[in-house]
């Protein structure tokens, strides 16, 4: 299960590591981009961000005149399908090489997203991935890189070990709105007391299953970001019902 299936593929991961992700639902790889990169990036989507007629793609669709803290608040949805700076980000060989290791088969990627996180941002309610993306048969797994230091103080990644064992809990609203994002869903039924921080530095990496309940804090921060850069893959042979996300990526370089 842990082999990959091509050659020149990499397995980042050692037997104990996958081990891990298997009883817990989650897995940090430390260090799996460099700072460089990450720096490179950060800088190329600001750029896009900043220019005084941004492209369609990347705009926030929020319904108002954009203002310019609108522009480094809301997230850029699924970039990997328009800007290629961005598509080689989701295809990264330790990411590609990890999740072979985990699902036993080559991966695809479905959907990325660039979030800013500024200072004084909601984060989002504790849910499971499946909510939102269905897939069979279901291999949806995510590769979260930090694009800076995340700790509790600027919002950081809480989980809940070993939740993806439980199946698919109900989701409802939110219910704390000075906490989290009110236009998600929240899990219901959960034992939030169960929840651990996921403290990661810049260029760390966290895989994750799509049934492990997890949720973000508010950035409580006055001058630190919490940037980061979220893919979800499937393995090749799932299929997504989601109409937005059935276009499949491939990996290969």
């Amino acid at each position: 299960m842990n082999t990959p299936v091509k050659e020149n593929l990499i397995a980042p991961l050692s037997l104990e590591q996958i081990a891990q992700y298997e009883k817990d639902g989650y897995l940090v790889v430390r260090g799996g981009c460099s700072n460089d990169l990450i720096d490179a990036y950060n800088s190329y989507i600001y750029t896009i961000r900043s220019a005084e007629e941004i492209e369609e793609w990347a705009k926030p669709h929020i319904g108002k005149i954009l203002t310019d803290e609108d522009r480094f608040s809301l997230r850029v949805f699924n970039p990997h399908l328009h800007d290629g700076f961005s598509l080689q980000m989701m295809k990264l060989p330790i990411v590609r090489g990890a999740l072979a290791q985990l699902l036993g088969d080559e991966a695809v990627g479905i959907q990325s997203m660039y979030f800013y996180k500024s200072p004084g941002s909601p984060g989002q309610a504790a849910h499971q991935d499946y909510y939102y993306i269905h897939n069979e048969p279901n291999t949806l797994t995510a590769a979260w890189i930090a694009m800076e230091d995340v700790d509790e103080a600027n919002g950081c990644l809480w989980v809940i070990p070993g939740s993806h064992k439980d199946g698919l809990l109900p989701h409802g609203r939110v219910k704390d709105k000075s906490e989290h994002e009110a236009w998600t869903d929240e899990t219901e039924g959960a034992d939030l007391s169960k929840q651990i921080p996921v403290i990661m530095e810049k260029g760390d990496i966290v895989f994750f299953h799509n049934l492990l309940i997890h949720s973000s804090g508010k950035n409580r921060t006055e001058d630190r970001w919490r940037r980061s850069y979220v893919c979800h893959y499937i393995r090749h042979d799932s299929e997504v019902d989601r109409d937005d996300l059935k276009k499949k990526i491939s990996l290969e370089l």
